[in-house]
């Protein structure tokens, strides 16, 4: 199809021509504009409706399909794989490649352990496919996003799993292709202040950038009004002081009136960032994300940008997935994996991937619950990471169970908002000094400067609230309260920019809520100011 675009542009190539010498230079690069816009919308909705009935195939079809999705991981392996070469029955899949555990944690770099697969190549497809469909259903709920100049990206990484070619580079972006300087991409987007959709590439980088923007504002005020010809810049840099001076509540909103979503790339981690930005900066506005991302790779696809949080789709296709029956509270794995046709309304499972090089069938630690199907294919929401525990006598308190604790704890905490937080068991800091093994937390807020021990407190109580079994080791003395930390401005970015300085480090970063290094945990540590 492309290919045929382009013949039909050569073949006009002389009446454009003589169209473009008889306009003013303004004109041409308006109307040259208009043209690239047009040819990358039509080649969108060329694109996504192939990518759709592609989709529809393969989810009314899901055996079948992950029948070839197997088919092809044992096709690319490399070397020898007896029986298997050639082989796609599922039983003997099984049989021959048990179930290996991936890092408990992203910042874990031990040698020999096993990593999960973060190919781009392997995740290739899922990436155009989950980019092609997540656009055409923005522009679909949002139509106006996608006109020119309607979008601006203001990370250095995009929240859209794959980068498109020319001509979509065309629809609606504010910032220049290939810009990574994070203060060069927002000052472009404060320069346009029609934007109707910002982007980030994860939740926690967004955040990053919102309270940037309030630290600097002044100085960003000032550079826009030196400004460029032909625009009034120092309005403009009026209308940020004046924004700034309202406090955070509603700004995006205020800076650009004609905003309607926010789009950023869900990975683990990012729920309380999506929170803070919700209550605070970007108050009023949808947010969207394109895909779930886990271990630098998609594995769900979102078709629904009208749901207040995401919904995703898990797709039959390359990567093969496989769902294992999470059961709460049982100390052993389940016995067998399911297959995505298998999987049951509001049970939960924890993800299973097949890496197609070295042929491991690796269990993320990423369990989502199944709330609906499409066709044959569940639709899950994410719930927690198991590597995100917390156990210092064996009471394992999840991600989400720990999450629900300290948000009952901050809601106590007069005027305080919840940004970011952290948690380390006690022997990695050597903190314990005699006393019961404990939780050291570590948390950035917004709305108050001091903790008061009235206000610690809290925590430890509301941590026995959603825990029994801590409650009862609270009880014996078996374990001690949890100690919490409150951490200065710009403590948890230092921890990010470490964590993405770890060699295996997935795109997106996952924030990890508990440290397992002593060198990470020092970096909160550090920055500790109640």
């Amino acid at each position: 199809m492309l290919l045929l675009l382009f013949l039909l542009l050569l073949l006009l190539l002389p009446l454009l021509a003589v169209l473009w010498q008889r306009q003013p230079q303004d004109a041409r690069l308006s109307w040259l504009a208009g043209l690239q816009h047009r040819v990358a919308a039509g080649t969108l909705c060329w694109a996504a409706a192939w990518q759709q009935r592609r989709l529809e195939q393969s989810t009314l079809h899901a055996g079948q399909s992950q029948q070839q999705a197997l088919k092809w991981c044992l096709q690319g392996a490399q070397g020898p794989r007896g029986p298997l070469r050639g082989n796609t029955d599922i039983s003997t899949f099984r049989n021959h490649l048990p179930l290996t555990k991936a890092s408990q944690a992203q910042e874990e770099e031990h040698e020999g352990q096993l990593s999960p697969p973060t190919s781009t190549q392997y995740y290739g497809e899922a990436s155009l496919q989950a980019t092609l469909l997540g656009l055409a259903a923005l522009n679909k709920s949002y139509p106006e996003v996608l006109a020119p100049g309607g979008t601006a990206c203001v990370t250095p990484t995009s929240p859209w799993p794959c980068p498109l070619p020319w001509p979509w580079r065309a629809l609606g972006q504010v910032s220049a292709p290939g810009a990574k300087r994070p203060g060069a991409l927002l000052l472009k987007a404060l320069r346009s202040p029609g934007l109707r959709a910002l982007e980030g590439g994860t939740a926690a980088e967004l955040l990053d950038v919102f309270v940037g923007l309030e630290a600097d504002g002044e100085e960003l005020a000032e550079t826009i009004a030196a400004g460029n010809p032909g625009v009034p810049l120092p309005r403009r840099a009026a209308e940020l002081r004046e924004a700034l001076e309202q406090g955070p509540r509603g700004l995006a909103r205020r800076l650009w009136p004609k905003l309607q979503v926010v789009v950023t790339l869900d990975a683990g981690g990012q729920a309380e960032a999506v929170a803070a930005l919700e209550a605070l900066w970007c108050q009023g506005l949808a947010f969207f994300s394109p895909a779930y991302s886990a271990s630098g790779g998609v594995v769900g696809l979102n078709l629904w940008p009208e749901q207040p949080r995401g919904l995703y789709l898990l797709p039959p296709g390359a990567p093969f997935i496989e769902l294992l029956p999470v059961n709460k509270g049982a100390q052993e794995e389940a016995a067998s994996t399911v297959l995505l046709a298998e999987a049951q309304k509001g049970k939960e499972y924890e993800l299973v991937l097949t890496d197609h090089i070295s042929l491991t069938r690796c269990c993320l630690g990423d369990v989502v619950q199944v709330v609906g199907a499409y066709n044959r294919c569940p639709v899950v929401r994410f719930v927690c990471r198991l590597g995100q525990a917390l156990s210092v006598r064996g009471e394992d308190i999840r991600e989400d169970v720990f999450s629900e604790g300290l948000g009952r704890a901050v809601g106590q905490w007069p005027g305080a908002k919840l940004l970011d937080h952290s948690c380390v068991e006690s022997s990695i800091l050597d903190s314990s000094e005699g006393s019961a093994p404990h939780y050291e937390v570590f948390v950035a807020l917004r709305g108050l400067r001091n903790l008061s021990e009235e206000n610690r407190d809290k925590l430890d109580h509301c941590l026995q609230e959603v825990s029994p079994r801590y409650k009862s080791l609270r009880f014996w003395g078996s374990v001690g309260p949890a100690r919490v930390h409150l951490v200065g401005q710009g403590a948890f970015r230092e921890l990010r920019v470490a964590l993405a300085a770890c060699p295996s480090s997935p795109y997106p970063p996952e924030m990890p809520r508990v440290l397992r290094h002593r060198h990470l945990a020092q970096c909160l540590q550090k920055r500790v100011v109640s």
